[in-house]
């Protein structure tokens, strides 16, 4: 029967490796070492990959028209409801209520609540560049009704729609002080001084501009209310009828409508007397779209004068009540 190898029984010339030099001995004892131990040919290292990282958005021309299908009436959006009692019962027990209800509820969860603030990382929140040219009155779609308070009239509440019905308006959008600068890269009084000098010269007749300043918090809201002095200081007393503080009433599909992608960017809109969107402009405004605003406001204002083009909004209003 075999025996296992004793571990002991080793060639006799290993027995004698001490008398030898030392390169000697690591010379004897190369074959015997380790597999583990054993020099191997060393694999060319490949580089990592790469994560892979967000494409950078890249703002692109406004090719449609924005708005609404339907003319604005004064007292929609305020977000109020007027509904009677026995309506919500019966929308309380109607199913397909439930669901479009709850469509809404899984729409907002489902939206990252720092979205707006990541996306300002990319062209500073920049969602559309400014288009070269007016959208045609037949085309252009209308800017929807806002529900409001004035800086001069605290107490009661206005609606937009009879700001802006008449006149040829700009209109400044924006929420928090960092939409307010971007704003201010298109109609302010250093940055863009050939449309104050437009604005001037109409002397409020044919050309007006409009400030609303959306703000959903509760807290934020109370803080404006608070300091509305401060809001008020280098606009005059015709001005504050036309600067906006609005509460309610926004949603997100208005906000779809009229391309407010980032409630946290400043928009810009060129509105004509029958409150359709003629032009728009969003974040912050380069040369050429500071030039470019100059130029359709000029078209546009010279265009109202005619008398095609004054077709009051009215007549629209109650054929779109009539149609619903």
């Amino acid at each position: 029967m075999l025996q296992p190898r004793s571990p002991l029984l080793r060639p006799r010339f290993l027995l004698l490796t001490q008398w030898l030099c030392p390169s000697c001995q690591s010379r004897l004892q190369w074959p015997y070492r380790r597999a583990s131990t054993l020099p191997q040919a060393s694999e060319p290292t490949r580089p990592s990959p790469k994560p892979p990282s967000d494409e950078e958005p890249t703002p692109k021309p406004l090719s449609r028209p924005l708005g609404q299908l339907k003319p604005p009436v004064p007292d929609e959006n305020s977000g109020i409801d007027y509904r009677t009692w026995r309506e919500r019962r019966a929308d309380f027990f109607n199913y397909d209520k439930h669901l479009e209800r709850r469509k809404e509820l899984t729409k907002k969860v489902a939206k990252p609540y720092f979205r707006e603030w990541t996306n300002m990382r990319y062209h500073r929140g920049k969602t559309f560049l400014s288009p070269l040219k007016l959208f045609k009155a037949e085309s252009a779609l209308y800017f929807p009704n806002m529900m409001g308070y004035t800086l001069a009239t605290p107490s009661e509440t206005t609606s937009t729609t009879s700001v802006l019905t008449g006149k040829t308006s700009i209109v400044s959008i924006c929420s928090g002080t960092w939409a307010e600068q971007q704003t201010l890269t298109y109609v302010g009084e250093k940055q863009n001084p050939a449309l104050a000098r437009e604005v001037e010269k109409s002397n409020g007749e044919g050309l007006q501009r409009v400030w609303i300043n959306i703000e959903e918090d509760w807290m934020k809201a109370g803080l404006i209310r608070l300091f509305l002095g401060s809001s008020k200081k280098g606009k005059s007393r015709e001005e504050w009828r036309r600067s906006f503080v609005v509460r309610r009433g926004v949603g997100d599909d208005l906000k779809d409508s009229i391309g407010m992608a980032n409630g946290k960017v400043g928009y810009v809109y060129l509105v004509d007397g029958n409150c359709r969107i003629r032009w728009a402009g969003s974040g912050d405004a380069d040369t050429g779209e500071r030039e470019g605003l100059v130029g359709v406001v000029r078209r546009l204002v010279e265009g109202s004068k005619r008398p095609e083009s004054r077709k009051p909004l009215e007549e629209k209003v109650t054929a779109a009540k009539g149609n619903q």
